[in-house]
């Protein structure tokens, strides 16, 4: 989906669905979208900060008193968490083995994963891209607000921004027009196998799925200050720490490597790539959902790169 000062231009979709019962991908087909539920979360835990409810640069265990981790209860704040720097891991990665599709059901389920693991760095000194730093903030979310993160979500971000589709569906759920993933082990194998074994029930790092249209409706809301007040979505905006490749904000990429900023995240995993991408000079917005992984030349990536090139030039020389 391609928008132009918050006007779709062109939908498209391609390819199948269902590979094993050739259903065709619609434009309003729901996909699995990752870690831009990410967005989502750091969306969350902003609210709660314009309310006053929480400080970014305290010590979680002022919210989590109970947090079995002595250390980071003690040390990791909330902007470490929000911005990939807390030394927290990506359980997602480092615990593939230990997690059983099945067994996630509430935020907390989540927690075994990595409560216990040795620290990447020491809080606040390096970025190591962090799933089970977000996991914790949905904890905070629950904590603060009193509301199971789900729910959460589903009033004060899904409902407020027009989207209906969006939703953290259980991996054996049989839902209509839901693509199924399909991973080519990240272009290893030409061989596609289902990527329900890498799967979980949505936490607060990753795994919703939505839509090309609820995902702008997302961005213009956020964009137009419905979900943040000016102020706190200009920080969310601001460029605090170099990523891997981007700068980010408060769970948002701030990508400064073209000619224009790129504003939003990216998901990627097993039979997953999605990009939701809003340039921010020339005002278009756009959003690619995949059901396939692939290496990094193909599929989602080359289209992504297009549109970067297209509308935001080749990269500056920084």
């Amino acid at each position: 989906m391609v928008a132009q000062n918050d006007k779709i231009i062109e939908e498209r979709a391609y390819g199948l669905a269902s590979v094993e019962f050739n259903v065709k991908n619609k434009i309003d087909t729901k996909f699995n979208i990752a870690s831009i539920t990410k967005m989502f979360t750091a969306v969350a835990t902003l609210q709660l900060y314009e309310q006053g409810k929480l400080k970014l640069n305290t010590p979680i265990g002022e919210y989590l008193p109970d947090y079995p981790n002595q250390l980071v209860r003690d040390s990791v704040t909330i902007h470490q968490l929000l911005t990939h720097t807390s030394g927290l891991n990506n359980f997602y990665v480092s615990d593939l083995d230990s997690i059983n599709p099945s067994n996630y059901e509430k935020v907390t389920d989540f927690v075994p994963l990595f409560v216990n693991d040795t620290l990447l760095s020491k809080p606040g000194t390096k970025y190591d891209y962090s799933a089970s730093g977000f996991v914790v903030l949905g904890l905070i979310i629950e904590k603060i607000s009193g509301e199971n993160y789900y729910d959460y979500l589903k009033d004060y971000i899904f409902k407020p921004a027009g989207m209906a589709h969006t939703k953290a569906l259980k991996v054996d759920s049989i839902v209509k027009n839901k693509a199924s993933g399909y991973t080519s082990m990240f272009g290893e194998s030409k061989v596609l196998k289902k990527n329900d074994y890498y799967l979980t029930k949505a936490s607060p790092a990753g795994f919703h799925y939505s839509t090309l249209n609820d995902l702008f409706n997302f961005s213009k809301a956020l964009r137009h200050y419905k979900l943040l007040r000016k102020e706190t979505t200009e920080l969310m905006f601001a460029p605090k720490v170099k990523g891997y490749n981007t700068h980010l904000g408060y769970g948002i990429d701030v990508d400064q490597r073209y000619n224009q900023t790129i504003l939003g995240h990216s998901g990627g995993w097993y039979g997953i790539h999605t990009e939701l991408m809003d340039f921010m000079d020339d005002h278009y917005s756009v959003v690619i959902l995949s059901n396939i992984d692939e290496g990094g030349q193909t599929g989602a990536t080359k289209v992504a790169d297009f549109f970067k090139e297209l509308i935001a030039d080749k990269k500056s020389e920084k």
